[in-house]
């Protein structure tokens, strides 16, 4: 007991459990039934009665009187040779406590019932050693001990053999679990009679009762809407589009608005327009030379009078006429090659274009600007021309 560690954490809270299941009435049973039997006395309180039985002195002479007092003891437990020990040594102590342990089991407590060597010697769970003596005391008067007794009463086995016809009368009881027809009962009750759904007839309900609401749904015996009417039957061919006078078609009904505040009367949204009438020869002479708000403003300063060249003849154009100078020089446009130059650089070989001729428009049309370009005039484009006709086999 000394040298064991004090328990801590869990096993202090395990182990204060244990001890309140301690029963003092327990411990008064068994001590009166140990002195009985051998005559020693294991005192009172769980320290002092550990202190007693912890050597199990005790319990050996315990078992050896049990074991003599008991003619009808299983042959085990009674050719089991008890022999103990009176050495003041742990493990002889320890001896002691199996010796008795391996005798309860053999006079029939259950292996599941015997509680630790550790137990008793370490006083970990005295409840538990108080519960095996008590058990063994309940085996002495299973098996006839000739001294006291203590303990629960032991269970005895009963074997009942039911006839044919007790079986078949249980099977009109009902088990307390579900209940008991024991009692009041509702036995003879009736809740209506058969009903055939043939006798369900509507021409047999009266006229006045097709006017009454069963008080299932309501009732129709306080305000009610008698007299109320929902329109008679409607005929399609009532609805006539001809007979709406010529003041209806002018009122917006309140629905969807109304029109006998601030109007649009008289407001026109346009004649009927027919593709016909939009020809472009129709156009005047002035209005071709005016550009449309939409597409800018021609009203501004202008570029009239500017020219872009004179008449170029593209058969002017010959790379064999080029100076051998003039081709080693790069025009500003494209820079310069007065400093680092690419002289001697050659830009193709000949080109010709004979077969685009240019010769067909007029001296006017080459200086004018089309309107996709802008505009080279002032106030107006009058006199401008947007080129002569293409034939289509040129």
């Amino acid at each position: 007991m000394a040298t064991r560690v004090k328990d801590m954490g869990m096993d202090r809270v395990l182990g204060s459990k244990l001890h309140s299941k301690y029963d003092p009435h327990t411990e008064a049973e068994v001590a009166h039934w140990i002195k009985a039997v051998t005559g020693d006395d294991i005192g009172q309180g769980p320290d002092t009665v550990q202190r007693a039985l912890r050597n199990g002195q005790i319990l050996v002479r315990l078992a050896k009187a049990v074991q003599s007092g008991t003619p009808n003891a299983p042959p085990q437990a009674k050719s089991y040779k008890i022999k103990g020990n009176t050495m003041e040594v742990p493990f002889k102590q320890m001896e002691n406590i199996e010796i008795f342990l391996k005798f309860c089991e053999l006079y029939g407590v259950a292996k599941n019932s015997l509680f630790p060597t550790v137990d008793l010697y370490e006083a970990r769970n005295m409840s538990a050693v108080l519960a095996n003596i008590l058990l063994l005391g309940s085996e002495c008067q299973r098996h006839g001990f000739s001294g006291p007794t203590c303990g629960p009463k032991p269970t005895e086995k009963h074997h009942v053999n039911f006839t044919q016809e007790q079986l078949r009368a249980g099977q009109g009881i009902i088990g307390l679990q579900a209940g008991t027809n024991k009692l009041a009962s509702q036995s003879g009750m009736s809740f209506g009679a058969t009903r055939h759904i043939a006798d369900i007839k509507a021409d047999e309900m009266s006229r006045e009762g097709q006017g009454i609401v069963g008080l299932q749904a309501g009732t129709n015996k306080c305000a009610s809407q008698s007299g109320m009417s929902f329109g008679a039957v409607r005929h399609i061919s009532d609805i006539r589009a001809d007979e709406m006078s010529q003041e209806g078609q002018g009122i917006i009904g309140l629905q969807a608005g109304t029109n006998k505040m601030a109007s649009q009367k008289g407001m026109a949204m346009g004649a009927v327009r027919h593709i016909a009438d939009i020809r472009a020869d129709d156009m005047s002479q002035e209005g071709q030379a005016m550009i449309g708000g939409q597409a800018g403003w021609n009203k501004g300063a202008t570029q009239k009078g500017m020219a872009m060249g004179a008449v170029r003849h593209i058969a002017d154009i010959k790379s064999d006429d080029m100076s051998q100078e003039g081709q080693g020089m790069i025009g500003l446009q494209a820079g310069t090659n007065k400093m680092a130059s690419q002289k001697g650089m050659t830009f193709g070989q000949q080109r010709h274009i004979a077969d685009i001729r240019a010769d067909e428009y007029s001296q006017e049309g080459q200086g004018i600007i089309n309107l996709q370009a802008g505009s080279n005039k002032g106030a107006s484009q009058t006199g401008m021309s947007m080129g002569k006709s293409r034939k289509i086999v040129d």
